[in-house]
């Protein structure tokens, strides 16, 4: 049943030549934000592994308050760009695809950090995760330049050849701190409903478009639960999560990217038809767009428990392969388990799982 990981997958300009997209992890080794030969290799080396398209880790933005750590790789900068496309290159000659994700935490910047220590934080509304008013409310010029910022990596990626962006609207990051009624609490286009909470990400699609042009794929990342509030839901059911995905579809983009701790954990369990779809089985059922599901894949804990120290088991990929024989989804993303072994889908691929790795939490500062 792996045969189905295998084969080919098209969308707008691209074709990938199997459905195991490695998931962004970021490691934080790029002092100055500069990836260097070492991250080169890291990538190549998954790629010559049969992974067929890989998101990098984060790289963050051009606004000042990006980043929260001044080894997150940058995505602006001549010596950062010339980082980026020398992974383009070995990724390439490795028979892979890449796509950068980029990347702003927002509020989850401690004050004083990243590149740019002295920079204010962005927000929505300069409210905290407990709704506490801690900076003023950006103005809609600045609100404009977050969106344009994207926007400019975007570019940035088209000139450097990779093959895709990823936007990262997940995790209780800046385009996910939009979406959360806790943070945004915006009396102008952005704020009121869901779908309004929203605009924020369809304007950054809307402008990565312009700027990457019309063959491109552009992914777009999102998930229910928060790293601040790991029970947090936008979207209570199919009718909600329907509207507020269609404002992505609407926008343009082409790939959804459906984060979920566990990928085996049904979504809407509540209703009686499609009770068992994960969060992108019903992403595609309701959009009707391709989309890749992630969440612990390989192994039997959660991705949250690795900055606890916890290890974890390889698992059995047996109920994954039945729902990619079901077309619940069109693409498998596998974080942990390829940074442990960047052999993982070259042992799927030739059948060889009793040779799959436990995962050690360890791995998770490897150069390898």
């Amino acid at each position: 049943m792996s045969d189905t990981l295998f084969t080919p997958f098209s969308v707008r300009g691209l074709t990938i030549p199997n459905r195991i997209v490695m998931a962004p992890m970021t490691r934080g080794f790029s002092p100055e934000g500069v990836p260097g030969d070492n991250v080169a290799a890291y990538y190549k080396r998954r790629a010559e592994n049969h992974v067929g398209l890989i998101v990098t880790e984060g790289t963050v933005i051009d606004r000042e308050g990006s980043s929260n750590d001044a080894n997150y790789p940058k995505f602006y900068g001549d010596a950062s760009l010339a980082g980026w496309q020398q992974v383009v290159k070995d990724v390439h000659s490795a028979g892979g695809k890449v796509a950068p994700q980029l990347w702003h935490v927002g509020m989850m910047r401690k004050p004083g950090t990243g590149h740019n220590p002295d920079a204010n934080s962005d927000s929505p509304s300069g409210l905290t995760h407990t709704g506490s008013q801690v900076l003023p409310a950006p103005s809609d010029e600045e609100v404009a330049d977050m969106v344009n910022s994207y926007a400019r990596s975007a570019g940035h990626a088209k000139e450097l050849g990779f093959d895709a962006i990823e936007i990262h609207g997940a995790h209780g990051y800046l385009i996910d701190q939009f979406f959360w009624g806790v943070m945004n609490q915006r009396e102008d286009k952005y704020g009121g409903g869901l779908e309004e909470r929203a605009t924020f990400a369809a304007e950054i699609i809307r402008e990565c478009r312009k700027a990457v042009g019309e063959e491109m794929p552009i992914i777009f990342r999102f998930s229910q639960w928060k790293q601040q509030d790991y029970s947090a839901r936008l979207a209570d059911t199919p009718q909600k999560l329907e509207s507020f995905l269609n404002v992505f579809a609407d926008a343009g983009v082409d790939v959804l990217h459906c984060s979920q701790r566990r990928f085996w954990e049904t979504e809407f369990p509540e209703q009686e038809k499609d009770a068992k779809l994960n969060l992108a089985g019903w992403a595609k059922k309701l959009t009707g767009l391709p989309t890749i599901t992630v969440g612990s894949v390989g192994l039997n804990g959660d991705f949250f428990e690795a900055f606890q120290g916890k290890g974890a088991e390889a698992a059995s990929l047996d109920e994954l392969f039945e729902r990619m024989e079901k077309g619940e989804f069109d693409m498998v993303a596998v974080g942990r388990a390829l940074l442990q072994d960047p052999e993982w889908a070259t042992k799927v691929k030739g059948g060889r799982f009793d040779e799959l790795e436990n995962y050690s939490a360890d791995a998770l500062a490897t150069l390898y």
